[in-house]
């Protein structure tokens, strides 16, 4: 909405990178100053996190923590999104559409385990469904109604970054990719800022991403795709890391709120989203390869589990197991932070390694 506007009385505001600062500024700020506020809200109206007896004793003492602040996040991106970003770019408007469409299938998740302790929240199969549904028209939307916008899918490391035309099966491999990183965002979010540090990482990954993949020239030298209007997106992936700032002010241990499924298979879709429609889907599993882990450890876990009747891990996710071997949580997040660092640090490096 300002894109429109502020030009008019400063030319300052046409340039994206100002744009992108006032994004990551408004949404911290929105998130830090509205904290307080909320997470009173969220006592009074006892929307308290519920603990399962199945996971490690020492999270007991959380119960009762209020949750579904991913509302207050969702908030802090929305907000200066719809203000800073040119909102007529149909990769804006698809990145904005998972992000609330997610959030609104979290909030019914929380929801349902709220009011009922006993209730896992949606069923499975009626989660993937919507969210499946949705990822396969904002594909369709952004192929015939975009003619920029190829099925071809880029991989790392490789010359000619249209090596591989995936055609109809592109919208399935979209789905597969977007529904992956939600889930996994969500498995990730199972201790004290140990989900929202690596968002935080992976949005200023992705936002160095759009940025490269909207110019002609740097994407041009870089052997990248050229996405026009890809620099908008970077604007939402601002937003997304001053957020998940604001949040961590509240969030790191120990929590004085959590950010529920609308928190994290909200963000977890955005992600998701701006991977794709940047041509960088494969990267997503470097650059989110904290949230790989967590994700293949519950795979390795419950197959293994089902073929021999043995366990892996003491517990999975994965950073359940370390908490059982006697690493206290402020260290197992911290160290998982750091590889969060170093994995998007790798990501990074395929731009020049090609």
């Amino acid at each position: 909405m300002l894109f429109f506007l502020m030009p008019k009385y400063h030319r300052i505001f046409e340039y994206l990178t100002v744009r992108v600062g006032a994004a990551a500024v408004m949404a911290f700020l929105l998130t830090v100053l509205l904290g307080p506020i909320f997470i009173r809200w969220l006592k009074r109206m006892q929307v308290r996190q519920v603990i399962r007896d199945d996971g490690p004793e020492s999270h007991l003492e959380k119960q009762g923590t209020p949750t579904m602040g991913g509302l207050l996040m969702m908030l802090g991106v929305l907000l200066p999104s719809l203000l800073w970003a040119d909102l007529t770019v149909p990769y804006v408007q698809v990145t904005l559409a998972v992000f609330v469409v997610f959030g609104a299938i979290g909030f019914i998740d929380d929801y349902l385990k709220i009011r009922n302790r006993d209730s896992k929240g949606f069923r499975g199969t009626i989660k993937f469904v919507l969210e499946a549904a949705v990822i396969f028209a904002v594909v369709i939307y952004i192929v015939v109604f975009d003619t920029g916008y190829t099925t071809y899918l880029s991989i790392p490391f490789w010359k000619e970054y249209a090596a591989v035309d995936l055609g109809w099966i592109y919208p399935l491999f979209a789905v597969a990719v977007i529904v992956g990183a939600a889930n996994a965002v969500n498995l990730t979010d199972g201790l004290d800022g140990l989900a929202i540090a690596p968002l935080i990482i992976c949005a200023i990954t992705y936002l160095i991403f759009s940025y490269i993949s909207g110019r002609i020239d740097w994407s041009g030298y870089l052997l990248i795709p050229y996405i026009k209007g890809a620099g908008e997106v970077g604007i939402v992936c601002a937003a997304m890391a001053g957020a998940g700032l604001g949040f961590l002010w509240f969030n790191a241990y120990p929590a004085q709120v959590f950010m529920g499924d609308v928190g994290s298979l909200s963000f977890g879709g955005m992600l998701g989203t701006v991977a794709v429609v940047t041509k960088h889907e494969l990267v997503l599993a470097l650059a989110g390869g904290l949230f790989v882990m967590e994700a293949l450890s519950v795979i390795l876990q419950v197959g293994c589990f089902k073929l021999s009747g043995k366990r892996i891990f003491r517990m999975a996710p994965i950073h359940h197991h370390f908490e059982l071997k006697g690493w206290a949580e402020p260290k197992v997040i911290v160290r998982f932070w750091i590889l969060s660092i170093i994995f998007s640090m790798l990501a990074l490096g395929t731009l020049k390694i090609r």
